[in-house]
């Protein structure tokens, strides 16, 4: 193979999913099989580089100031779902279950990985609290230790009182899970069951 290709395959391969043989193979059908797809999948990332950026109310993605979900007045804005990624919110927003927004925190607590909170998304989300617009938070982080922790984190920074009802989603989810590899029943079902985090 060229040097090139090879340059290529070794992108690829940097892709989450991606392995060595799913990379050679993406790279042989853009090269050999069909070579007019490629120049649209460039332009395709340029454009998406160019306009895709996060919501800086929610951290989804976002082509203007907000997402879509956040610029949505038909939602209950005061029901914050708290998830780690923008697949999870894609996951839950499939189930059509909530009907509230979201807030991405861009991963979660892991010290020994080196994920502080200066690391994640949380300074949006604590500027909505403070500013009263929120009286639910669901917390729809993985049943692990890192997601735990997490929760903690949070929960231990909201105001004195009890004003925000603060639930866990129901682990009809698998324990270690994420919320992504669930299907819309699960998640249908997590969300209803969700409980009281203390």
């Amino acid at each position: 193979m060229t040097p090139a290709f090879e340059k290529l395959q070794k992108h690829l391969k940097q892709l989450p999913g991606l392995g060595y043989r799913s990379a050679e193979r993406i790279a042989l059908h853009l090269l050999v099989e069909k070579p007019a797809r490629l120049a649209e999948l460039v332009s395709a990332l340029e454009a998406a580089a160019q306009s895709v950026r996060r919501c800086a109310q929610c951290g989804n993605l976002a082509e203007a100031e907000l997402c879509p979900i956040c610029a949505d007045g038909q939602r209950d804005h005061g029901i914050v779902c708290v998830v780690e990624h923008v697949p999870d919110l894609t996951a839950l927003e499939r189930s059509g279950a909530h009907r509230g927004v979201y807030h991405v925190l861009h991963g979660k607590l892991s010290p020994i990985g080196g994920v502080s909170p200066a690391d994640l998304n949380f300074g949006p989300l604590f500027t909505r609290i403070a500013a009263g617009e929120v009286h639910e938070l669901i917390l729809a982080l993985s049943n692990d230790v890192e997601g735990e922790a997490t929760c903690h984190y949070l929960t231990e920074r909201l105001p004195a009182g009890g004003a925000i009802r603060v639930s866990r989603i129901g682990f009809g989810l698998p324990s270690g899970g994420g919320v992504l590899y669930a299907d819309a029943v699960t998640l249908k079902s997590a969300l209803a069951g969700r409980r009281e985090y203390s």
